[in-house]
């Protein structure tokens, strides 16, 4: 007999909530994880320590620049106390990791200390002790993507990664981020408010790949107005550190004359790769894709039977909730239910300021598959945008041309990761820009502009 009916390895949002529905089904639960607490990149290292410095340098910013004695908020002194903004980001972490040790108690999940390498199919050694289990979720997540010739040190601070970047001890003169992604821009902006100059190198010739292209193109614009600059179609070839300076050589990205930028920090964030190594999948009957990734069928079922994946170790975008939402689907597969994800309906969110927000499909995808209709509203049109003086940003709808059905929407805004949440309600339920556009929203609010861009759609919103 097993040791445990399932042994989930990795204790990121995927695999804490996994092994916690595992638990409450009634399947004896094991998890492993190496890290001296639980949660995963995501909430030791990533989108929430993130989160906690970019609401306070969002603050300080708002003070420093000006903006608050505008609305007649005066402050004769300030001052940046980057230890207390440190310790409120660690404090934050702390509660948390402390929050799902708790629920493993609870929900009688055995915390397996230290890393996992399979022996066999139903077999893994973990700081020498042998398990067995009957099924197996793997959900490690993913690391930082290395680029060749750039060597990250996050103890030196100068050429750093995602983790490394929200420790800096003092705010840099200049910092390089490299990749005009997600995480390279939300970090740059938390420095950049605080005081720093930020240079963002991206080898593509827009920000925010992957995103809507209207999108892309009006966070350009934002971003440039807060001060960024951005070197796009760029390529970076190399970095050397002397003394305390980092001095990184590009060139464009079609080939040509390189030049040199010099950085007191240089921040890599070109995107990030599952985590396999160390797994021994070989041993378990199982290979990687040629991006790394785990392939896995519907019900997140791998090649070998009784071997499961989730989260960023699989095809699709490496964001938390879509590892959450897989984890209590595969959970509830594993104990002979049928776990639903609709993998169409993933949001995803920027929080930058303003946050930028998508669900769905781009327009530029969206027409790729046939005739659509758009809606877009501007939030400067918006009343409530307006008393805040939040006037950056639009709400896109685009809607099936035939059957009206809402397949995307995109939005730039102060609360736009809020307002996806209505956008990603109303296309899991099927419905049409009209369902939106007929929806009464309360006023005067945000989300109205979700309501007109809705009616745009049909050829007649109100306010402009």
């Amino acid at each position: 007999m097993a040791d445990f009916d399932l042994i989930v390895i990795g204790a990121g949002p995927g695999g804490y909530v996994a092994a916690i529905r595992a638990a409450q089904l009634g399947l004896k639960t094991a998890c492993v994880e190496s890290r001296e607490t639980l949660g995963g990149t995501c909430l030791n290292v990533g989108c929430i320590p993130s989160k906690a410095m970019l609401h306070a340098s969002e603050l300080y910013s708002e003070a420093a620049s000006g903006a608050l004695a505008k609305l007649g908020v005066k402050i004769d002194k300030m001052s940046l106390d980057l230890d207390t903004m440190h310790g409120q980001r660690r404090d934050a972490v702390k509660g948390l990791t402390g929050g799902i040790e708790f629920l493993f108690k609870k929900n009688k999940v055995e915390w397996i200390k230290g890393h996992a390498a399979f022996t066999s199919a139903n077999a893994i050694e973990v700081a020498g002790k042998s398990y067995t289990a009957d099924n197996f979720i793997i959900a490690t997540g993913s690391s930082v993507t290395p680029l060749p010739g750039v060597e990250v040190d996050n103890a030196k601070g100068i050429v750093v990664d995602s983790t490394g970047a929200l420790e800096l001890p003092k705010v840099p003169d200049h910092l390089v981020v490299i990749g005009g992604g997600v995480i390279g821009l939300e970090l740059g902006s938390v420095w950049r408010r605080l005081g720093a100059k930020v240079t963002v190198v991206e080898y593509l010739d827009q920000i925010l790949p992957g995103m809507d292209g209207d999108v892309r193109k009006e966070a350009n614009k934002i971003f440039k107005k807060q001060g960024f600059e951005f070197k796009l179609s760029t390529k970076v070839t190399g970095a050397q550190v002397k003394g305390k300076k980092a001095t990184l050589t590009v060139e464009p990205a079609a080939g040509g004359a390189s030049e040199t930028i010099e950085a007191d920090c240089v921040l890599v964030s070109i995107g990030r790769r599952p985590n396999t190594d160390g797994l021994a999948l070989d041993k378990a009957g199982l290979s990687v894709n040629a991006r790394g990734q785990i392939e896995i069928d519907h019900d997140f079922r791998t090649a070998v039977p009784g071997i499961w994946a989730i989260g960023d170790v699989v095809p699709g975008p490496m964001l938390a909730h879509k590892a959450e939402d897989e984890g209590i689907a595969c959970a509830e597969n594993v104990a002979g239910l049928t776990g639903i994800i609709n993998h169409d309906v993933i949001p995803s969110v920027v929080y930058t300021w303003p946050e930028i927000a998508g669900v769905g499909l781009t327009e530029e995808a969206a027409k790729a598959k046939g005739e659509i209709k758009v809606g877009k509203f501007p939030m400067m049109a918006n009343s409530r945008a307006k008393t805040n003086h939040e006037p950056d940003g639009f709400v896109k709808v685009i809607s099936d041309a035939a059957t009206d059905r809402v397949v995307g929407v995109w939005c730039i805004a102060s609360v736009a990761g809020t307002m996806i949440a209505e956008a990603a309600l109303a296309m899991e339920f099927g419905a049409t820009s009209e369902d939106i556009a007929y929806t009464c929203h309360a006023h005067p609010t945000h989300s109205e502009a979700l309501k007109e861009a809705a009616m745009a759609v049909q050829g007649k919103p109100i306010h402009m």
